[in-house]
């Protein structure tokens, strides 16, 4: 574990691409030449890390922030290509963003912590658990897999992402992601407003290590820690039968949260339903 360092903070202005907003204090830690955003809602309460999906930043665990705030001590950030974090622009693995994960529990002196990932959150939290288990209190995985896509779902995000990064925010385009994403209209709408103000060149480097992504399933025999999977009935970006395969090859897993009617981003379009079970399976480990 490297040596706790001070976040740096600096001044922004009008709500500019990163989504970040100006004249308030924006926490970035130098991270692995980053500098990552993060917000940390403080306290002596376990430490709780929530890592977001393709396309999404820290703002998508609103919901569970507000929910486990009072107990935990929780933290949100944004990953390399997204969000407020300033991205160097050059290619990454998820190993990478895994370390990047690491190095942000360092920047604040947290030792260990429960990882909640969601997509391609939960692919860097599945690598930080198989990097430094015993800095992994559990898992929370989220509407995410471990193996690659299927070859032709490969072919059509790489079309999707090459499109946007060509031509920037086109209304057709962002609809048909937002849908697959979100699935629900008001929420649609705020996160094609964000994408709107986003530089899009950064989703080159970051869809390549999302389409090119190796395949870590053979080593979930490994994971020791608590488990729990969460889970859209109607994701069809992930299908559902993916998340019981998930549960079954790791070795404590405590169950999957399957959420009625939920898309691929289950936890920010159904709260109500992802909360409670989630606060249930945290108060369940160990001190």
């Amino acid at each position: 574990m490297t040596t706790p360092t001070t976040p740096r903070r600096v001044l922004l202005g009008p709500r500019n691409d990163r989504g970040a907003n100006k004249d308030v204090e924006v926490p970035y830690a130098p991270v692995n030449g980053q500098r990552l955003y993060y917000e940390d809602t403080g306290g002596e309460g376990p430490p709780l890390v929530f890592s977001h999906g393709f396309l999404m930043d820290h703002r998508m665990f609103t919901p569970q922030v507000e929910a486990l705030r009072d107990v935990y001590r929780v933290i949100t950030w944004d990953e390399r290509g997204f969000g407020a974090t300033e991205f160097d622009g050059e290619p990454f693995t998820y190993w990478d963003a895994a370390r990047d994960l690491f190095g942000l529990l360092d920047v604040l002196g947290i030792e260990r912590a429960v990882l909640a990932g969601m997509s391609q959150g939960g692919y860097l939290s599945l690598r930080a658990a198989l990097l430094q288990p015993d800095r992994v209190r559990a898992l929370v995985l989220i509407d995410t897999q471990a193996p690659p896509e299927l070859p032709e779902k490969i072919a059509e995000y790489r079309v999707m992402i090459d499109t946007w990064v060509t031509h920037g925010h086109l209304e057709e385009l962002t609809s048909t992601v937002a849908g697959l994403i979100i699935g629900d209209a008001a929420l649609e709408e705020e996160w094609k407003q964000i994408w709107r103000g986003w530089d899009h060149t950064r989703l080159r480097a970051a869809g390549s290590a999302l389409l090119d992504r190796d395949d870590p399933s053979d080593r979930l025999d490994e994971l020791s820690m608590p488990v729990l999977v969460v889970h859209g009935t109607e994701d069809s970006a992930i299908p559902l039968t993916r998340a019981h395969e998930l549960c079954a090859a790791v070795e404590d897993c405590r169950g999957v949260i399957e959420v009625a009617g939920a898309a691929h981003a289950s936890s920010l379009t159904h709260p109500e339903t992802v909360n409670p079970p989630l606060r249930a399976f945290l108060e369940s480990l160990p001190a």
